[in-house]
């Protein structure tokens, strides 16, 4: 157990050899973490639990610093599994225990186990005295699920977060000022634009409203990755940045290629584009990872995505790639397509059709040649990557 302020302290532990998370969803290449807390006031309070798989080492953890027979209450602000999925284990030994919950969690819950527990619905604003402390319960609806909720802890001024703010990120310390600030910011922005980016009308309300709360937070705590406690609120304001129409001025190319036709374009067009001033990463969808994809699309102004045709569509990783697109709903910008075919031709006429139903705004018509680019048309592509910069640059 490690102190996190007065009377507030970490029962986390760190899953340090995780590589996906959310099924394959997401790749976690430097672990994560399942951070629960620990209040001790005249009432005991556990806030959140870990993911099911560890509950015999979280058990141990807990028991080694409190008796589960003298917890007063326990807080599950958020019913997704990794995060309460060990309640079902203390809920054998202390059936009777009050449970703190969102009005959605004590529905999420009773799906999840099956039972009918102690449930006490609270809503932003409530509050519960502990004696020196007082939590004071803060909604977080669809950050990311319907019963999420962050929970302000009074006296110490710790924000238990718990998804919001936080990393998956499992580092050599639990505080982000003892880690690799490089890691941490990656980490954070990579966590955000796969997880949260859907929700940005949201966070912004969110954000606002917890503002509007004056609550003097001096310790954000979230419950994946570190805890931020030197200047909590710069983590806040990324966040309000990362809200609001968020890029970096960069462009995305991703393509996927059969015999290396596409390849050839995707280069050419990056070409054009760093000719004109703009900073341009090239993926190949087949090879690359999908979080890293999605991380770098939220971070550019600009997405250009090609595929060579195959069976009158486009290859299957470019195909699932904008399906993500279009479920992470990214905001503020610009796409094209491009392609080679042998006979028919479909796959950047589909590209750019599908860029424009994920609300990319397509700016360019696609451009397209048959089997193997001519020097003629490698310059066409270079001029394509020209003209879409000019895009970019348009504000």
């Amino acid at each position: 157990m490690i102190q996190v302020k007065d009377q507030v302290y970490y029962l986390g532990l760190r899953d340090w050899e995780l590589r996906n998370f959310h099924g394959h969803e997401l790749s976690t290449y430097n672990g994560s973490s399942y951070n629960s807390y620990l209040i001790k006031d005249e009432k005991t309070v556990l806030v959140d639990t870990a993911w099911g798989p560890h509950a015999d080492t979280f058990l141990d953890i807990l028991n080694k610093e409190v008796d589960i027979n003298k917890i007063d209450y326990i807080v599950i602000n958020h019913a997704e599994p990794d995060h309460a999925g060990t309640l079902g284990k203390i809920m054998e030994i202390r059936p009777d225990i009050p449970i703190y919950c969102a009005p959605k969690g004590v529905e999420n819950l009773k799906k999840h186990f099956h039972k009918d527990w102690n449930f006490r619905v609270v809503r932003t604003g409530d509050t519960l005295n502990l004696g020196n402390c007082e939590l004071v319960f803060i909604e977080m609806t669809m950050i990311h699920w319907p019963e999420s909720m962050a929970t302000f802890v009074k006296g110490p001024n710790v924000l238990l977060s718990n998804d919001a703010f936080g990393q998956h990120f499992a580092g050599p310390s639990i505080f982000e000022d003892e880690c690799d600030p490089c890691i941490v910011w990656h980490e954070a922005i990579k966590y955000f634009a796969n997880i949260l980016a859907p929700f940005t009308g949201l966070i912004k309300k969110k954000i606002d409203e917890i503002v509007s709360l004056n609550l003097p937070i001096e310790v954000i705590a979230p419950s994946h990755g570190v805890i931020w406690r030197k200047d909590p609120l710069r983590i806040v304001e990324k966040y309000a940045q990362w809200a609001d129409n968020y890029d970096e001025g960069i462009v995305t190319i991703v393509y996927d290629t059969m015999y290396n036709a596409t390849k050839k374009m995707a280069e050419a067009i990056a070409s054009g584009l760093e000719s004109k001033g703009i900073l341009a990463r090239i993926y190949n969808s087949s090879n690359s990872d999908i979080s890293d994809i999605i991380t770098e699309m939220f971070k550019s102004k600009g997405i250009i995505m090609g595929s060579c045709t195959v069976n009158n569509g486009a290859l299957r990783s470019i195909a699932a790639l904008l399906h993500e697109i279009k479920g992470h709903k990214l905001k503020n910008k610009i796409g094209a397509a491009f392609g080679s075919y042998g006979w028919s031709g479909e796959a950047h006429k589909d590209i750019h059709k599908e860029l424009e139903d994920a609300g990319i705004k397509v700016v360019m018509d696609p451009i397209a040649v048959k089997f193997q680019p001519t020097d003629q048309e490698i310059e066409a592509c270079v001029n394509f990557g020209r003209e879409f910069a000019n895009f970019v640059k348009q504000k």
